[in-house]
């Protein structure tokens, strides 16, 4: 399925759904193939999509449901090459941009990302996922306006799209905006209770601000929702070291160890027990 924040899939046809392999549509196949994605099996649906280009060489839909099949399995190179036929055959296809600047984001060429997402957007400028895909690119290339420019603008077209207000929070907390930090990722919450990331988002953000107790609620409830998250102990560990509960943070630095061991994480696993020995 594509990326978290993404609600982009295959495209659905209006033809009912074939119930064997002996039919020759191009659009039964297709449709056959997106069932078979919605259920996990993207070979399956590989295969399907393959008979239904067989049968219609020029069906611009099954490259584009096939490029999405084939990024889910890793193989983001065939999977622009799809949405490229796709675009080729429909050269107004906007989720055709889109899902193609997710793969060419996915193999790191950013530039060519970005020009993807700002074609969907010129086709489409209502298309609040363009612009927090393309806003996800400008953060890690160090645009950090243009980061919460495009952010804000996916806000403004779905105020409901908690991760846009989670990935704006991250934006204003490295620039050091901590108070318009907490107020995204407060709102992120607001609209999924379970939103982890974002609770931890905020518990950083509380604990540099010095609000340990706070930081701690935030650090616990990310637990709670995410028992295996390492940082999340690491980080309530900092907290209640800096609240003077040695004994509590000496716990939560040993989970965290615990897991980064698991994880193989030697680093942090080390740099766990080194906290670890500091309060000893």
């Amino acid at each position: 399925m594509p990326q978290s924040g993404q609600n982009v899939e295959p495209a659905s046809t209006a033809n009912p759904t074939i119930s064997s392999a002996t039919s020759v549509s191009a659009q039964g196949f297709d449709a056959r193939g997106n069932e078979k994605y919605d259920n996990g099996d993207y070979q399956g649906a590989i295969e399907d999509y393959n008979q239904a280009i067989q049968l219609d060489p020029s069906y611009a839909e099954a490259y584009y449901d096939r490029a999405w099949a084939k990024k889910d399995l890793g193989d983001n190179q065939g999977a622009i090459a799809d949405y490229t036929k796709a675009i080729e055959l429909k050269p107004d296809y906007v989720e055709a941009y889109y899902g193609r600047g997710i793969a060419r984001y996915n193999l790191g060429d950013n530039q060519g990302a970005i020009a993807d997402y700002t074609k969907a957007i010129e086709l489409n400028p209502n298309y609040a996922n363009a612009y927090y895909s393309r806003g996800n690119v400008k953060s890690s290339l160090g645009d950090n306006q243009g980061a919460i420019a495009d952010y804000t603008k996916a806000i403004e077209l779905n105020p409901n799209y908690a991760n846009a207000y989670y990935s704006r929070g991250n934006v204003k907390s490295s620039l050091g905006d901590n108070q318009g930090a907490i107020a995204d990722y407060t709102k992120a919450i607001e609209l999924n209770p379970n939103y982890a990331d974002a609770y931890q988002g905020r518990g950083i953000v509380r604990y540099n601000l010095g609000a340990n107790q706070e930081a701690i609620a935030d650090y616990t409830k990310v637990i709670e929702l995410s028992p295996d998250y390492a940082n999340a102990y690491y980080n309530r560990g900092n907290a209640k070291a800096a609240s003077g509960d040695n004994p509590g943070a000496i716990a939560d630095y040993q989970k965290a160890a615990e897991i980064y061991q698991e994880e193989g994480s030697t680093e942090d696993y080390q740099d766990a027990l080194n906290q670890i020995e500091k309060l000893q």
